[in-house]
């Protein structure tokens, strides 16, 4: 999620009929459907015994309550005018009927797990207002992160972390107290010290440290090139991307439409300056000056192209967003008089071993001191008005799902 809002969006859904095989050592992952002749295979990161367990039955685990709570859109026809409008509220569900996984009739290949935490994201608001690009069938449960514990019937507490796949998009996501999904979505164990820490970061954060990394391998960005320009700076990818970048020696330039109410907060993160997008403002010429030696955008849109004619020669900008709009209407110049890189990141799609890397130095080398003591915690009560403000372009920072927090234990907005 970058500063800047924009109409309503077109997201691609994607499908995650995911085929599970028993091996030796784990279960091959193909990203859809059958393999097809020289498709990747990922081993799945759950342990084989405990995958074998869940693979071998399709009855649900013991330890699972027969309801839970979860904060699910629901389609209503509005009765002046007579459109249908997506509503969300704090319900009571069953884990037998509610699941809304579309191969919920049979959980062979999957487990439970119950979610403590989960994180916002610009694509959990666009579900929540019924984007049929994101979520084709309502009722729905959002979510498209969550960290919390794998049930298992041993009595075996093992922390977790799930993000991307279909997760919060078509089956039902960390919004809601138990998630079922496919053993190879999962991330085990959680290299963070807690669930809640994992879930600050959550997609947006490890979004940012894909966009990090590509600049790195890819682009063989190192300090020395000169600054760096990150777009959407005051967004929950935006930020973690300036704190990481920072935290390598990089001179981090941030792009913010807050700089009144938001330059302090860049500066604590990283920053050595802050700047306003009307720097990014469009143009008609094809190049201009060159003045950052690499970008990671968050935003797409006019800003990138705008951010494509003032990267010096051989520099890169590593793409991730879409928020200011998924057109980008540019020329070849940048790519054949200064040699400029594009460079694509998938936080969704990719295999879950590539994931598991990232996360590992999120928790380490990586880790974000400042992100961290600014994120803040909601309750689900608190959802829509934060989702709302997600559409709005009004959010800044990373906010915190605490499915232990209710309305009458007040949310800890650190």
């Amino acid at each position: 999620a970058g500063a800047a809002s924009g109409p309503s969006l077109f997201v691609p859904a994607l499908s995650h009929s995911a085929a599970i095989l028993l091996s030796s050592r784990g279960f091959d992952r193909f990203d859809s459907g059958p393999p097809s002749s020289g498709q990747r295979i990922e081993k799945s990161r759950i342990p084989t015994t405990t995958a074998r367990r869940f693979m071998m039955s399709s009855s649900l685990p013991s330890s699972l309550p027969s309801t839970f709570q979860a904060w699910r859109v629901n389609p209503v026809e509005d009765s002046e005018t007579g459109k249908t409008k997506y509503v969300g509220s704090e319900q009571t569900l069953s884990p037998s009927k509610d699941n809304d996984n579309e191969s919920n009739e049979n959980n062979d290949g999957k487990v439970w797990i119950r979610v403590t935490h989960s994180s916002l994201n610009y694509k959990d608001a666009l579900s929540a207002s019924g984007n049929k690009g994101v979520t084709r069938k309502y009722p729905h449960t959002p979510g498209i992160d969550a960290a919390g514990t794998l049930l298992d019937d041993d009595g075996t507490e093992t922390s977790v972390i799930v993000t991307g796949y279909d997760l919060g998009m078509n089956t039902s996501g960390g919004f809601g107290e138990y998630i079922c999904v496919p053993s190879n979505w999962v991330v085990t164990p959680n290299p963070f010290d807690s669930a809640r820490t994992a879930m600050i970061y959550g997609t947006a954060g490890l979004t940012a440290g894909l966009c990090v990394q590509k600049l790195l391998e890819a682009g063989k960005a190192t300090p020395q090139d000169g600054p760096i320009l990150v777009t959407g700076a005051t967004g929950s990818v935006g930020s973690v991307a300036v704190e990481i970048l920072s935290l390598l020696g990089f001179e981090v330039v941030a792009v913010t439409g807050k700089v009144d109410t938001h330059k302090d907060r860049l500066m604590e993160l990283g920053a050595k300056q802050v700047v306003g997008r009307e720097i990014l403002e469009s143009t008609s010429k094809p190049l201009l000056k060159p003045i950052y030696a690499h970008g990671i955008d968050t935003v797409g849109g006019s800003p990138l192209a705008e951010l494509l004619k003032q990267i010096k020669s051989g520099g890169s900008v590593a793409c991730c967003g879409l928020v200011a709009g998924p057109q980008l209407e540019t020329t070849v110049l940048p790519f054949i008089l200064r040699g400029v890189n594009l460079l694509g990141v998938d936080s969704v799609e990719i295999p879950l071993q590539d994931k598991k890397e990232v996360w590992e130095k999120l928790a380490t080398s990586w880790r974000c001191p400042q992100s961290e003591a600014m994120a803040r915690d909601i309750g689900r009560h608190e959802l829509d008005a934060c989702l709302k403000a997600y559409l709005k372009g009004q959010s800044a920072g990373k906010i915190v799902l605490d499915h232990s927090l209710t309305q009458e234990s007040p949310s800890s907005n650190l």
